[in-house]
């Protein structure tokens, strides 16, 4: 068996992976990157890039059917799905090979390929023919599709979302389990590009939404488009040579049997952590399998082991998963001196129509920490000014803020350019700005920011900070 021996492995060329690797390179030379299947990130391949590519077609197919609203009548309106699947599938490797030519930049000699499995604590079994023996190791292992056990009836029908993008055209009905960020963004997405879609929950749970009333009103939405049961009782799942039949029972109470193309099992996903001998290690793992560590320096307890990504089961966003592998990579570079990183203010974006973004803390959290003395401010947009010019005018804006203090710590929309508010809340929450301080700054008229200070004005009242805010404004200037 060959033997190497190196300062830092590193188990995963992922986004984590590949920013640890950067990281304790500018320490040691000694470094290996170990990948068991393809190297680059789940966002590129399977992720957050082609999943946006299906959603802007189904939104450019969606703008069309309803320009009438404008007094824009078009002619003949088709989706052509070899084609939408064929521009997915092209800018989808075109952002794959942007990864992969960075891979490409790291030395032969700084890559392996196989399954890493410990032997121990500092051994790393590379497809039993060959041993790295590392002073510290990195988990970045990443995290693969999770399907629950009775959607395998589906047999042959069943897919995950990593398939969805390798479809040569789009199928006539898709039933989608999981109403989570995965599940809403390529559900709705297939809906607006004419497929029939049904989707299925467990428990209620719509997306990250944690605030009732944005819940309450995203799923009222969705179900305008889609029929969107969050806490459904399916009675079977059965193969046939037409599809998959599920037997599920509707808001009546009544058993219907509806036979679709695909189960798209958008169940979640798991870290991949269980087939990499972590019981040969001493680390202490919690209930899931999953290392015990320390998320602001990636430290597994006191050990020389780290670990960052989707591996961890944390935050799998990408924008985490980099600062994870930066934080893990630049303290397994220079362990023993292990240093506290920056982690971000939590910051989520769903691209479905209406976005839904959650920011900071969420009103659990803010309950919890205030003890119950917080004020929320909100803002329906129904009347917002420059959402009814643009015929967006749906969704809802909550803010929470301290009481005393007035300091900003949370907010949930389901509404227009969540994308954009959530980033400026976002800044606000970790610059620590209060109410008062975020109404200072400007606003521009007509911008769809002017809900955002709606809410604030909102909030500044329930805080006892500020005077109410007249009704029926429309956001009408600087000066309300």
């Amino acid at each position: 068996m060959n033997e190497k021996r190196v300062d830092v492995a590193i188990i995963g060329g992922g986004t984590a992976g590949m920013v640890a690797y950067r990281q304790a390179k500018q320490y040691t030379d000694s470094v290996v990157l170990i990948e068991g299947q393809q190297f680059g990130t789940t966002c590129a391949r399977v992720g957050c890039m082609p999943s946006k590519l299906l959603i802007s077609a189904a939104e450019a197919h969606h703008g069309v059917q309803h320009a009438d609203r404008f007094g824009i009548h078009a002619g003949r309106i088709g989706v052509d799905g070899v084609a939408v699947m064929n521009r997915v599938r092209n800018e989808r490797d075109r952002f794959v090979g942007f990864v992969l030519d960075s891979i490409e930049e790291i030395p032969a000699g700084d890559k392996v390929s196989g399954m890493a499995r410990f032997e121990d604590d500092h051994t790393l079994i590379i497809d039993k023919d060959q041993r790295i023996r590392a002073d510290r190791v990195i988990i970045a292992s990443g995290s693969r599709t999770h399907i629950v056990p009775f959607l395998e009836d589906a047999g042959e029908h069943l897919i995950t979302s990593d398939e969805v993008f390798d479809w040569a055209d789009l199928p006539e009905s898709v039933a989608v389990f999981g109403p989570g960020v995965i599940g809403l963004e390529l559900g709705q997405a297939l809906a607006r590009l004419g497929v029939r879609v049904r989707m299925f929950g467990v428990g209620g749970a719509v997306g990250p939404i944690q605030d009732d009333e944005i819940r309450a009103i995203a799923l009222k939405t969705f179900n305008q488009e889609f029929p969107l049961d969050p806490d459904a009782k399916t009675t079977g799942i059965r193969s046939t040579e037409a599809g998959v039949e599920i037997s599920f029972e509707d808001h009546d109470g009544k058993e219907k049997t509806e036979t679709f193309d695909y189960l798209l099992a958008a169940t979640g996903r798991r870290p991949n952590v269980d087939r990499l001998g972590l019981d040969n290690t001493g680390l202490e793992l919690d209930e899931r399998g999953v290392p015990l560590f320390d998320r602001y320096t990636m430290q597994c307890g006191d050990s020389h082991i780290f670990i960052a990504g989707d591996a961890d089961n944390d935050l799998a966003l990408l924008h985490e998963a980099a600062d994870e592998g930066r934080i893990a990579g630049a303290n397994a570079g220079r362990f023993p001196d292990v240093r506290t990183g920056l982690r971000r203010t939590p910051l989520a974006v769903v691209f479905t129509d209406p976005q839904i973004a959650t920011v900071g803390l969420t009103i659990q959290q803010v309950d919890e920490r205030c003890q119950g003395c917080y004020a929320i401010g909100s803002v329906s947009f129904e009347n917002q000014g420059r959402s009814r010019v643009m015929g967006k005018n749906r969704g809802l804006l909550r803010l929470y803020a301290e009481h005393g203090s007035g300091l900003f710590m949370g907010a949930e929309m389901f509404g227009p350019a969540a994308e954009h508010i959530g980033h400026l809340l976002a800044w606000a929450v970790q610059s620590r700005m209060s109410v008062s301080q975020m109404l200072d700054m400007p606003f521009y008229h007509p911008v769809i920011e002017e809900g955002l200070r709606t809410a604030l004005q909102d909030l500044n009242h329930q805080l006892r900070q500020g005077p109410e805010r007249p009704d029926n404004c429309m956001d009408c200037g600087p000066g309300v």
